[in-house]
């Protein structure tokens, strides 16, 4: 749904009794619910609104140029006013969940690959619900990485297009926007976007052979 920044989701409130949808998903960043978007998540809760938030904490205002949030607060913090605030239940969703802990209200951390499993799990709980999806913003950690300033993984994932047969899904399994179609002599082949690939390997996940690995291999400059 439309609306102003920080107000993602109350619509809902009102819109609910007069339609035929039990549910609906609102996504959020991280910035907007350190900025006024807690207040909608509030509302909701208080008046008891069937609506599952995504929020994903990235830790960057992405939208306007990748700055730091101001205001923001540490994932058990944001975890703990959430549940004070009235949601009935939290799942963090993360690539490390390992790293996580401590969190109150017995609020669970899955990896990023349940992702799915977690918003069918929240949907089915009457209230308000959050799931938190923790994870740098890719496009941030890109800027980090070509300032020497993060850590750049050796490996690149390479499509041979001899051996791939275009079913798409390294894509299904990665939902990654680097994952793309190329037109070739052969039919429509996937291929990897090296220049916005953010390295994390899941396009591997997909049931495919025509994967290659490149150690140590570095772009050619344009």
């Amino acid at each position: 749904m439309g609306t102003h920044m920080g107000a993602e989701g109350a619509q809902w409130i009102g819109m609910a009794p007069f339609t035929g949808t039990p549910h609906i998903f609102q996504n959020m960043g991280d910035g907007t619910y350190a900025h006024s978007g807690s207040l909608a998540i509030r509302y909701c809760a208080s008046t008891n609104a069937n609506i599952t938030f995504k929020v994903l904490r990235n830790a960057h205002t992405s939208m306007t140029g990748g700055q730091a949030i101001q205001g923001e607060e540490p994932l058990a913090n944001m975890v703990s006013d959430l549940l004070a605030n009235g949601v009935k239940k939290v799942i963090v969703t993360s690539d490390r969940p390992d790293s996580i802990s401590g969190l109150s209200g017995g609020t669970e951390v899955w990896h990023r690959d349940r992702l799915m499993e977690a918003q069918k799990t929240l949907a089915a709980i009457e209230g308000t619900t959050v799931l938190i999806h923790d994870q740098e913003c890719a496009a941030e950690l890109r800027r980090q990485r070509g300032r020497g300033k993060a850590y750049e993984p050796e490996q690149r994932m390479v499509i041979n297009e001899r051996v791939c047969e275009g079913c798409g899904d390294c894509g299904v399994k990665s939902n990654c926007m680097s994952v793309g179609a190329v037109e070739t002599e052969f039919g429509r082949k996937r291929v990897i976007d090296q220049s916005s690939c953010n390295k994390d390997y899941s396009c591997v996940k997909g049931f495919c052979p025509s994967f290659v690995t490149v150690e140590g291999g570095q772009l050619k400059k344009p």
